[in-house]
């Protein structure tokens, strides 16, 4: 697209398959900690809950509702006291091990590593512009083999501001040396990615409608799949 030379992406599930990695590591500590056999819960019943409560958190820290140590302290808490669990040990426990060993999956969304390619080689400047824990964005990136195709990788952590701010945004811009009228942000989250580039002022946001949303907006670009940023860039 013309004038576009910087490109930014956000990470989880727009790059880096969080919702598969995510699943992987829970089942895995799940199966580790014996606790069907414990508390006759079945891990898909109790991941369907934990995913619902997860996705409700992170939608407060990205509204300024709730801290991360709030989203730490209870997403686990809260995901076994639904099921009548009352044990705060416990969901620490799966807290800290699920940070450590969410690094050992990691699945990328299909057809990540060859957009990156393809951009590369159009001289597109490529950065990545995350919401996530800065004690695991950059090792996402590394792990999964991406990291060298990214001039810059902010978390929003590094300023305590997330995405839609426009704060988050003009950090991540300057760190980046990019211009709001040559840039564009790519991501699967309509209100932080989309809505918040939009109201900073980037040139172009594209939203990567990988969960099927359907939401739409004026000069806005939908994608199901990440090649399709090949028919605009």
């Amino acid at each position: 697209m013309k004038n576009i030379r910087h490109i930014f992406f956000d990470l989880d599930n727009t790059l880096w398959d969080h919702r598969k990695n995510a699943y992987l590591t829970l089942k895995e500590i799940y199966r580790r900690e014996n606790i069907q056999k414990i508390y006759r819960i079945p891990f898909e019943e109790f991941h369907k809950e934990y995913f619902t409560i997860n996705e409700n958190l992170w939608a407060q820290i990205r509204d300024g509702k709730i801290t991360k140590e709030y989203l730490r302290k209870h997403r686990f808490y809260d995901s076994f006291m639904f099921f009548g669990v009352d044990d705060e040990a416990l969901g620490l426990r799966f807290e800290h091990n699920f940070l450590d060993e969410i690094l050992s999956y990691n699945e990328l969304v299909p057809g990540a590593f060859e957009i990156l390619e393809y951009l590369s080689e159009k001289d597109y400047k490529l950065h990545i512009l995350s919401n996530g824990f800065h004690e695991v964005t950059y090792k996402k990136a590394e792990l999964s083999g991406i990291k060298n195709y990214f001039q810059t990788i902010t978390s929003a952590d590094e300023i305590n501001v997330r995405k839609p701010q426009p704060e988050i945004f003009r950090y991540a811009l300057g760190k980046a040396q990019a211009q709001r009228d040559s840039s564009v942000m790519i991501g699967d989250d309509w209100i932080a990615d989309v809505r918040g580039a939009k109201s900073f002022g980037m040139a172009q946001q594209v939203f990567f409608d990988v969960f099927n949303d359907e939401f739409s907006g004026d000069g806005i670009i939908s994608i199901r799949k990440l090649d399709e940023l090949r028919n605009y860039y």
